[in-house]
């Protein structure tokens, strides 16, 4: 990978021009040397400076500008603003805890769309753009991981391929690439500073499905799974960050707060993640619809079984094994005896009705293990399609899901709920709250407590072009200079 010297030499100089800028100087000239200037240039040697560089960069928070809304009758969608390459480059990833890659769309996708999911301008990335971009190979410690082994027929130089399958029957394929990721790293209450991280992605070279459609297309999908392959495994074990994160989805305004690092407010009770699964995956222990519990198995033993459930910010819907779903939707509709349902473009439980839903309809609530609970509001799983409301619970058709009888939570359960992702201690944890407030981050270097604010990414501008546009221009003539 090109060394990473330039992101050193460039807060000194960024300083100086501002401080001559502010003097009304009209010009300057800048005496710039390598840190290795006079020794044999190596790799041992930059790997030390690097390690160095990581310690010096860790972040204690770091915040993602989140835009998007989990509503199905808006098109649910969540997605972060990041940038990548050397100078960087915007991108807007849908945030996808269900998933370990992150890949983009690359120079080479034919069909890809100029404009996509509210009319965001979206970009191809090219490796031949960035200082810091190189690809993978099929030998390397990465591929063979991913492939669960050496991959057969690997020859010299020859690229690792990816093709990632989600349960929606979509699709991505292309290669992987390596790059360094620029984010906000939490500096202080509600301010951030410019921080980075070398992470292999995906070089997406064609997508199916809504993956690839003007309405819902995105840049790409940010994998934040379990998996060593994900963002937040790859930044953690260079140092980068801590191995936890969270998200605040706001139903109601779209955006929120989408974090990485330790959240000490507000507090969150938590479960034990089930060890040993590919997914964010916690044992439900019981279903209540009002009152009345519902039945987990065909055992008869009520209560006393456990469900399995994914919480995946990358799904909009709530997808249920039959034996709980049609009990589910009998008891929620057994107070509204005159309700007459019918089926809505072939998926939706759909029906009229005027009054409040919340007045009319009973919560659902959700127990896991360590007394944790998760309430569901009708507001929360009724919403409105062509002026009828329908549910937001879905008889769980992905063949892959209802064999092993598994619940999945997605954004529409999820959303106005700080959910907090524990990888070092193993847990995940949720509370009910407004995701327009702030949350607070513990730096763990120095103790310190930041606050972090939702956000609401509007649909056009180039934040990192227009603030980071001197810095840029002197990070390329640096790398002219060392290189």
């Amino acid at each position: 990978m090109t060394t990473i010297t330039p992101f050193l030499l460039l807060l000194t100089i960024s300083v100086s021009v501002a401080a001559i800028s502010d003097h009304n100087f009209r010009g300057a000239v800048f005496d710039v040397n390598s840190k290795f200037s006079g020794e044999k240039r190596s790799l041992t040697l930059f790997k030390a400076h690097d390690n160095l560089r990581h310690l010096q960069i860790l972040a204690s928070g770091v915040d993602l500008p989140l835009g998007g809304t989990g509503r199905p009758d808006t098109v649910g969608l969540y997605y972060a603003r990041i940038g990548i390459g050397t100078p960087p480059k915007e991108y807007y990833v849908q945030v996808d805890t269900g998933s370990d890659i992150m890949w983009i769309k690359c120079i080479g996708c034919s069909e890809c769309p100029k404009r996509g999911y509210h009319g965001l301008e979206l970009s191809l990335y090219d490796l031949e753009d960035s200082f810091t971009g190189k690809l993978v190979t099929c030998s390397s410690e990465f591929c063979a991981e991913i492939n669960g082994g050496a991959v057969t027929g690997c020859k010299a130089n020859a690229t690792c391929l990816y093709n990632e399958d989600y349960g929606d029957g979509s699709y991505s394929i292309g290669y992987f690439v390596m790059d360094v990721v620029q984010y906000d790293s939490v500096s202080g209450d509600l301010e951030t500073k410019l921080a980075n991280g070398s992470v292999i992605f995906g070089c997406g070279v064609k997508q199916s499905s809504n993956l690839g459609s003007s309405e819902e297309a995105l840049d790409g999908i940010l994998g934040f799974g379990k998996s060593n392959s994900s963002v937040i495994s790859q930044l953690a074990s260079s140092g980068n960050v801590n191995k936890m994160f969270a998200h605040c989805l706001d139903g109601d305004n779209g955006g929120g707060i989408f974090a990485i690092g330790h959240v000490v407010q507000p507090k969150v009770n938590s479960t034990p993640l089930i060890q040993d699964e590919p997914h964010y995956s916690a044992n439900v222990t019981g279903i209540e619809v009002g009152t009345q519990f519902l039945n987990l198995s065909t055992n008869t033993h009520g209560m006393g079984d456990k469900r399995r459930t994914i919480i995946d910010s990358g799904t909009t819907l709530a997808y249920l094994p039959d034996a709980i779903y049609k009990p589910m939707i009998n008891e929620i509709v057994a107070g509204q005896p005159e309700l007459r349902l019918h089926t809505l473009h072939e998926q939706y439980t759909c029906f009229e009705y005027s009054g409040s839903v919340d007045d009319g309809f009973p919560a659902v609530t959700f127990y896991f293990e360590n007394t944790l609970s998760l309430k569901v509001y009708p507001h929360d799983y009724l919403f409105v399609e062509e002026d009828f409301l329908c549910f937001g619970w879905q008889n769980n058709g992905l063949d892959s899901l209802s064999t092993m009888d598994t619940i999945l939570l997605g954004d529409l359960v999820l959303s106005n709920k700080l959910v907090l992702y524990d990888l070092e201690n193993q847990t995940i944890g949720w509370t009910e709250y407004n995701c327009s407030s702030t949350i607070k981050l513990r730096d763990e270097i120095t103790g310190s407590v930041h606050l972090v604010g939702p956000h609401s990414i509007p649909s056009a501008g180039s934040r990192i072009a227009r603030r980071h546009l001197l810095s840029l221009l002197v990070i390329a003539l640096i790398h002219r200079i060392v290189s």
